[in-house]
């Protein structure tokens, strides 16, 4: 079996794991929602900033999560797959952390077959009759630094080295608190991530990433 690097490796969803942004979608191409996206994704904005607001202007409704639950489970990028049976095969801690919606992400981390336990990500509120409610204001993953703050959190609980493997500003953030960050630009590519990477993928395909994250330690 090959061995891996890492014991633990942490993937963003959108744009990374997936080909699409959650939040755009339920946005329907409102040009509103698309620049918060775009502008919190590249650090032009706090992530706090265009979190709140992009929720507020769409208000999803309970069933139109559960869409989005499927139209992500359509979306995994070429190679997605394989790559997460590829790292779970060798012994790898795979965790997903993403400020995507935690009712959208978890029916994608089954059929994965990554554990409801290794899902990070923010919770929406809904009432009795399904309408939007709000969302976990408590999470950390609606703010900036939030992904940082999880990984340590679990890296707390865990022992060995870990990778973070993503395409956002937001991605970034979480890289002091691992071994090694991959920046993927298979879906986006984006020029700070490309520069502040440790290793950047073009990709198309998350398998590239492989090669950083098993095998011979380098």
């Amino acid at each position: 079996m090959t061995r891996p690097r890492f014991e633990l490796v942490f993937f963003d969803v959108d744009s990374t794991l997936v080909t699409i942004e959650g939040i755009d979608v339920l946005g329907e191409g409102d040009p509103e929602i698309v620049r918060l996206t775009e502008a919190a994704m590249n650090g032009e904005i706090p992530l706090e900033e265009a979190y709140e607001k992009r929720l507020a202007r769409i208000r999803p409704s309970a069933g139109r999560i559960e869409r989005l639950a499927q139209q992500y489970q359509s979306s995994i990028t070429s190679g997605g797959a394989q790559t997460i049976e590829t790292l779970r095969g060798a012994g790898v801690d795979v965790h997903l952390v993403t400020a995507g919606i935690e009712q959208a992400v978890i029916p994608l981390a089954e059929i994965l077959g990554i554990h409801r336990r290794a899902v990070h990500a923010v919770p929406l509120l809904f009432g009795d009759d399904g309408a939007y409610a709000g969302f976990d204001t408590a999470s950390p993953l609606a703010r900036a630094g939030g992904k940082e703050t999880v990984v340590l959190n679990v890296r707390a609980r865990s022992h060995g080295k870990a990778a973070f493997v993503g395409d956002g500003a937001t991605d970034l953030e979480a890289k002091e608190a691992v071994d090694r960050f991959i920046g993927f630009g298979g879906v986006k590519a984006r020029d700070r991530v490309e520069k502040e990477a440790d290793f950047f993928v073009r990709g198309p395909s998350l398998l590239d990433v492989l090669p950083f994250l098993i095998g011979e330690s380098q």
